[in-house]
C-alpha cells in the first residue's frame, strides 16, 4: 500500500493529506504563487481549503514568516478567490 504524503496547514496546524490542501509557493525570484498542480519549483507552504484557515494565517502573519518576505494583499485576494470558487 502506497503511503499518502501528509502536510500541516498553516492556519489550523492540522496534518492532512497533501491532496486536500492548497499549496502556496515562493520561487527563486521571490514571487508568491498558488500552485494548483503541486509541482512548481520553490519553497512550499500549505493551507486547508477553507477561508477560516486563510484568515488565521494572515492575521498571525504565518505565511510571511514561513517565506521570510512581505506578502502583497493581491496574493491574499487571489487565495480568497480560489477558496470561494469551490
Amino acid at each position: 500500500m502506497k503511503k499518502i504524503p501528509q502536510r500541516t496547514c498553516m492556519g489550523c496546524n492540522v496534518k492532512k493529506d497533501k491532496k486536500e490542501l492548497i499549496r502556496i509557493v515562493k520561487n527563486k525570484e521571490n514571487q508568491i504563487n498558488i500552485d494548483k498542480t503541486g509541482k512548481m519549483q520553490g519553497r512550499g507552504a500549505y493551507l486547508c481549503d477553507n477561508i477560516q484557515c486563510l484568515e488565521k494565517a494572515i492575521k498571525t502573519k504565518r505565511i510571511e514568516r514561513v517565506f521570510e518576505t512581505k506578502i502583497e494583499e493581491e496574493i491574499y485576494e487571489k487565495l480568497r478567490g480560489v477558496m470561494l470558487d469551490k
